[in-house]
């Protein structure tokens, strides 16, 4: 399956003009032979702490954008999105605060949701945002794919969990200049430790009185850099590639590093008690 991530500027929390800015370079990416495009974290306003005035309903202007982008290129689009839950009634659910969610919209129109587990906490987030409990992942064209939002990257146990049924782990982000390299070496890091492929789309631009330089890239199962971008120049581009989950089962066989963690040690070593 070929796989495109939009390494884009984004205008500081304006979703309409974002989404008019995109929806072209989602059909430029689908065209060129992308079944997967995936835009940066908070594509439609950035990484704004005004979470109250910025997010919206799921099922809102931004989430719809995703879907008809979906079903108009025949390809799976994804990327997070600020949004509030909506109840079984169709009615936001009170008392709860907006989550960072990251949205997959399939060409069949069907929605999957992921919320962010680990809200920002250094950069105010847990203090606006609502962190989610439970991850997902999609069959899409024969490909497990996992999505992670930005500072999850920082914790490898999420990935050592999920690792069994991925493929494919897809990271959005607004990673700042100043932590970049953290950003680089982690997506090689998680791409190794879990013998899956990776790949990272983080924004370029500045948003919120930071500066983002992107670094997007797609990693290998074996953390082989298949097509990345300067970490230093902040330029626009798609990074494209092409991930095969025979490769992932013939690493996992060749090298059955997964088949050796002990998660029973893990837990005593914790505190949490476990034998195995």
């Amino acid at each position: 399956m070929r796989v495109a991530g939009l390494q884009c500027d984004l205008t500081w929390e304006d979703a309409a003009a974002n989404r008019a800015r995109l929806g072209p370079r989602i059909d430029a990416a689908a065209h060129g032979g992308a079944r997967l495009v995936v835009l940066p974290e908070m594509w439609p306003t950035g990484f704004s702490m005004d979470a109250e005035r910025v997010a919206e309903d799921e099922g809102g202007a931004s989430e719809r954008f995703l879907v008809d982008a979906a079903v108009r290129t025949g390809a799976a689009v994804g990327g997070s999105i600020a949004q509030f839950r909506v109840g079984a009634s169709g009615l936001r659910v009170a008392g709860v605060r907006p989550r960072n969610t990251f949205v997959l919209a399939l060409p069949d129109g069907a929605v999957h949701r992921y919320a962010k587990i680990h809200p920002f906490t250094y950069g105010g987030e847990a203090d606006h945002y609502d962190a989610g409990a439970d991850a997902i992942t999609v069959l899409f064209d024969g490909v497990r794919i996992t999505p992670l939002v930005c500072y999850d990257l920082r914790f490898p146990e999420a990935f050592a969990a999920l690792a069994g049924r991925t493929d494919l782990f897809v990271v959005v982000a607004n990673w700042p200049a100043a932590r970049i390299l953290n950003w680089t070496v982690l997506l090689q890091a998680r791409a190794i430790e879990t013998q899956a492929f990776v790949l990272g789309v983080n924004r370029v631009g500045t948003g919120g009185g930071l500066e983002y330089p992107g670094g997007s890239r797609l990693v290998s199962p074996l953390g082989a850099v298949l097509d990345g971008a300067d970490s230093a120049g902040g330029v626009e581009r798609v990074v494209a590639g092409t991930v095969d989950p025979a490769e992932v089962a013939a690493v996992r066989t060749r090298f059955p590093f997964l088949a050796d963690r002990r998660p029973g040690v893990y837990a005593r070593l914790r505190g949490e008690g476990g034998t195995g």
